[in-house]
């Protein structure tokens, strides 16, 4: 499993494992509302797709059910229209290109503060179309080993087109076309998956070796992450475990 696949992976257990819940929660709030929003005002999750995705990262991290309710409400209630979905291009030092999702309702406090976490850890924001080359956006869906067949999840990733699979000693990792993302369900059988979201793929990878190098660009992924506006943080990076953890 390359770098950056791992690096997600452990972000992930950092986070459910997180005592400041009021930080996560209130960026799945965000999540959840903003799907609500993409997907035309539609509130039930079996016939909005984002809204199915972010509702279960939401029970992933044990968010009460009022919680995720009152989220959804605010997709189709009177301020709808404030919150925005903004991707920003960026370069981390030593020339990793990151991809910033960010949800905001003040897109240009957004941004100053973004561009002054980049500046503060020697990075950069890019211009529109700087880095998205570099990257394929995608669905990615996630299996735990111990819970799954071998040959069943390969025959899954026939079914919903994966064109890449990342697999370790614990997970199987899946890359599908984004637009297959509504198929996942149909195609699972009695497959489990742990995740099931979208992803920003790197399509060429920049080797770190150096710890020192390593510190750096994954102290500005997480400078970022820590952001309130900020859900997610992509980078084409390939760090060795041992920078990892």
């Amino acid at each position: 499993m390359s770098g950056h696949s791992k690096w997600a992976n452990i972000k992930r257990k950092k986070q459910a494992n997180d005592q400041a819940r009021g930080k996560v929660f209130s960026k799945l709030s965000r999540l959840i509302t903003l799907a609500v929003l993409e997907g035309g005002g539609l509130t039930d999750p079996e016939h909005n797709i984002k809204l199915r995705l972010a509702v279960e990262k939401a029970k992933q991290f044990n968010m009460p059910k009022d919680n995720i309710q009152r989220a959804i409400e605010r997709g189709v209630g009177p301020n709808k229209d404030l919150l925005k979905e903004i991707v920003y291009e960026a370069f981390a030092p030593y020339g990793v290109a990151l991809i910033i999702l960010a949800t905001t309702d003040n897109p240009n406090r957004t941004l100053a503060e973004i561009r002054n976490i980049l500046d503060r850890h020697e990075g950069k924001l890019g211009a529109q179309g700087s880095v998205a080359y570099l990257f394929r956006k995608s669905g990615l869906v996630v299996f735990n080993r111990g819970a799954v067949n071998e040959e069943d999840v390969f025959s899954f990733a026939e079914k919903i087109n994966a064109f890449d699979i990342d697999q370790d000693e614990t997970h199987f990792t899946l890359y599908l076309p984004f637009e297959n993302l509504g198929r996942i369900k149909d195609n699972l059988n009695n497959l489990q998956y742990e995740i099931a979201e979208i992803d920003y793929k790197p399509m060429s990878i920049v080797r770190v070796e150096n710890e020192e190098k390593a510190k750096k660009i994954l102290s500005l992924i997480e400078a970022l992450e820590e952001h309130e506006d900020v859900q997610k943080v992509f980078g084409n990076f390939d760090i060795p475990d041992q920078y990892l953890a």
